[in-house]
This record gives C-alpha cells, sequence and structure tokens, in this order.
C-alpha cells in the first residue's frame, strides 16, 4: 500500500487494544508512512498486518520492536494536534519510556536523518514535547 501524503510503501501495523482509542478512526489496523511519518487507518487489502511490522524501514534510529514502535508511532500522529492530544500523547510517550526507548532520542535522530521527512515539523514538536514530558 503507498502512502497518500508521498506515495512512499507503507508499514501495516495492528494496533493493540489498549491503543486502539488513539489510532486514527480508532481503528485495529493502521498504515505507518516511514518516509513521512504519517499514519492512516488501513484499507480492506492492507487490514491483515504482519505479526512483526518492518518498523526497521523508517530509520537506524527507530525502535523495531512493536511494543516500543507502536505507541511513538501513535504519538507522533496526534502530534498534528499537540494541544487536544497532550494526555494521550503523554502516555504513550510513557509507554515508549517503559518498554526501553528514550522517545526524545528517536526523534533527535529522525530529524538528523536524510531519508526521513516527516510531515509535521518534528523539530519544534520536539522542543514542545520535551516540555510536555520533563
Amino acid at each position: 500500500m503507498a502512502c497518500s501524503n508521498c506515495g512512499t510503501a507503507t508499514i501495516s501495523v495492528t494496533v493493540p487494544d489498549d491503543y486502539q482509542t488513539n489510532a486514527p478512526s480508532e481503528a485495529s489496523v493502521v498504515t505507518f508512512c516511514p518516509h513521512c511519518l504519517t499514519l492512516e487507518p488501513a484499507s480492506a487489502e492492507a487490514s491483515t498486518a504482519k505479526s512483526d511490522p518492518e518498523f526497521a524501514r523508517v530509520s537506524d534510529a527507530f525502535p523495531t520492536q512493536p511494543e516500543r514502535a507502536i505507541p511513538l508511532v501513535l504519538a507522533l500522529e496526534l502530534c498534528s494536534s499537540l494541544a487536544t492530544n497532550r494526555t494521550a500523547i503523554e502516555l504513550l510517550l510513557r509507554d515508549v519510556e517503559r518498554a526501553g526507548t528514550d522517545p526524545l532520542l528517536v526523534l533527535d535522530r529522525l530529524i538528523a536523518d536524510p531519508s526521513v521527512e516527516p510531515a509535521i515539523d518534528l523539530e519544534r514538536r520536539r522542543h514542545q514535547l520535551e516540555q510536555l514530558l520533563y
């Protein structure tokens, strides 16, 4: 499946039940773009996600373990509206931390990665997320 924003081949991700309220349209399967970092509900043909999504396609900096990557993916999507999604973003990023990944370090590395062109201003959001978390 291709990203509707940039045309890059997306990664199908099964969203755990605990996180579905944070997924677009509360979808149980979403597609994540490794280039622009956007997230969309999966179409019918993409709704059969692999049990082990290929998060390594995003960047060397991106966590590959689903328990770290999925809440990070959802938080990145919610960053488009930090004010309305503040609590959800904070909870998701805390889950990323509890799973053993520093989400701000990942963002720093994604900002520096030339193969990633986020649809949102990740640098500005990173600064705001730091204030939110600490």
